[in-house]
């Protein structure tokens, strides 16, 4: 019987080991309630925080002979375990990681967050708190004390894991002590943030309700990301027109050179849609991109269709999860989903239901500076560049080229830094229609993305500014400001 039971416990086989129990002890205890204790001390001899506990169990017996039963009792669920005795444990947690810049600064250093740059490390690092309520099962059972601090947003939260300390504590059996493991200091993180990049960031946004992310052109580390750099999507506008192009471009639709009617207005399926403010624009293709002509790509990208358009933005980064927590993964329609001609044009302009981060914006311009490589964005300095074939090298030097115009002749001049060849893209995402009227402001979201130098981009920098207007006006010139302290010029 007592063979039996033993290697019925090796097999987990809880339902013949509840067969060999005494009448008494079947008594006190239903099969289900039987079988959940021996699984709950299943689980704890092989301890995530105090290895695998080897003890000897002694199981009591019920009569002799042939009729001789198991005896429920404490120590049949943890060795040297008493009648009315518990297993618990007390955890404890080491001291916190530090975080640190590319450049070796402390961003943050133990639980209260010291750092000697604090207006660069309270933008980026985020804070400590309770466990989120969501969140509680999971950090229990990686035997987190009950009241630990994790990290809540920023750095904190993104490197938790590597920050927080090794647990360590008492096993305890009733007031037995089974077992004890020292706590240990969690890691040194290295990040890839700029402290002096971040704080022209920082100085750029000034008081402005705005974003910024700045990625290194080659690799997609995140040297800079302040204010609505990946917590807020809006309509990128005609930033999303690098991808339009790349569509237009990867499918021989259109060349550099195919010429489009110059107009103020076009129909699409019946729906008059005009230029913002009225102007009349189109010409060459690579003239309607630096000009951001409306007329031009609403109607190529209904030429383009919504499965091409649609196949291009997942290419490039949308619907597809950052990589960073926390971060808004930016986001357009299905195919199927996006709707007729009217849809299909207005998301081939940004508009419509596209929505988007700047540190998605920031990754398509990574891109195109990268030959047509999207670089995955990383905070990490350790960790190893990766890409995602987005669109070939001839389409992204193509694209290129028509990101120069923009800056050098088109809507983006604001940008022109003397001695530097910049590639950008303006955007001004329409929140209400502005047809006839005036610009207002509050009805326009304001969108710049750039790279140089070219020929051998090092840096990118995306800007958005909520309801704040143009993007020639208002982005451009803030994109230049941060340009300009990236490559080290005065």
């Amino acid at each position: 019987m007592l063979s039996a039971y033993v290697q019925d416990w090796r097999h987990q086989d809880y339902g013949k080991m509840y067969a060999l129990l005494s009448t008494g002890s079947q008594r006190k205890l239903t099969a289900a309630r039987f079988a959940e204790r021996m699984e709950r001390q299943r689980f704890v001899l092989a301890t995530r925080v105090f290895g695998t506990l080897r003890e000897t169990a002694l199981i009591p017996i019920a009569g002799s002979g042939s009729g001789a039963r198991v005896a429920y009792g404490g120590t049949l669920l943890f060795p040297g375990l008493k009648s009315g005795e518990h297993l618990s444990r007390q955890e404890l947690l080491g001291a916190r990681g530090t975080l640190l810049a590319s450049n070796g600064q402390v961003l943050a250093q133990g639980s209260s967050l010291y750092s000697p740059i604090p207006e660069v490390a309270g933008e980026i690092v985020g804070t400590l708190g309770p466990i989120p309520a969501q969140q509680k099962e999971r950090y229990l059972k990686a035997g987190y004390p009950s009241k630990a601090q994790v990290g809540q947003d920023g750095l904190e939260a993104i490197f938790q894991r590597q920050l927080t300390g090794r647990i360590g504590g008492r096993l305890m059996a009733g007031k037995q002590v089974l077992a004890t493991a020292a706590p240990g200091l969690g890691a040194t993180v290295k990040t890839t943030i700029n402290p002096d990049l971040e704080q022209d960031a920082i100085n750029a946004l000034g008081d402005h309700y705005a974003g910024i992310s700045v990625l290194n052109a080659r690799n997609g580390d995140i040297e800079a990301a302040a204010g609505l750099a990946w917590s807020a999507l809006q309509p990128p506008g005609s930033t999303f027109k690098i991808i339009t192009s790349a569509a237009a471009l990867g499918a021989g639709i259109a060349t550099l050179t195919t010429e489009y009617p110059m107009e103020s207005s076009v129909k699409i399926d019946g729906f008059k849609m005009q230029n913002a403010g009225g102007e009349v624009c189109g010409g060459t293709l690579i003239n309607a991109f630096a000009t951001s002509c409306d007329t031009t790509y609403a109607p190529l990208g209904v030429q383009i269709g919504a499965t091409r358009l649609y196949d291009a933005a997942v290419a490039f980064g949308f619907n597809r999860p950052t990589g960073i927590a926390g971060a808004l993964t930016s986001t357009l329609p299905s195919a199927g989903a996006i709707g007729g001609p009217i849809a299909v044009g207005a998301t081939a302009i940004g508009q419509g239901l596209v929505q988007a981060t700047t540190l998605e914006m920031a990754d398509v311009g990574a891109t195109i500076a990268d030959g047509g490589r999207r670089p995955i964005p990383t905070l990490s300095a350790s960790a190893k560049p990766r890409y995602v074939r987005a669109t070939t090298r001839k389409v992204a030097s193509e694209i290129q080229q028509m990101m120069e115009a923009v800056v050098a002749y088109g809507t983006g001049t604001a940008a022109q830094i003397p001695g530097v060849t910049v590639a950008g893209k303006t955007g001004t995402a329409e929140l209400a229609s502005t047809a006839g009227k005036k610009n207002d402001a509050k009805e326009t979201d304001a969108w710049f993305v750039a790279y140089a130098p070219i020929p051998d981009p090092k840096v990118v920098v995306c800007a958005l500014f909520p309801n704040a207007g143009y993007g020639a006006q208002t982005a451009a010139p803030v994109v230049k400001e941060v340009l300009e302290d990236a490559l080290g010029i005065s």
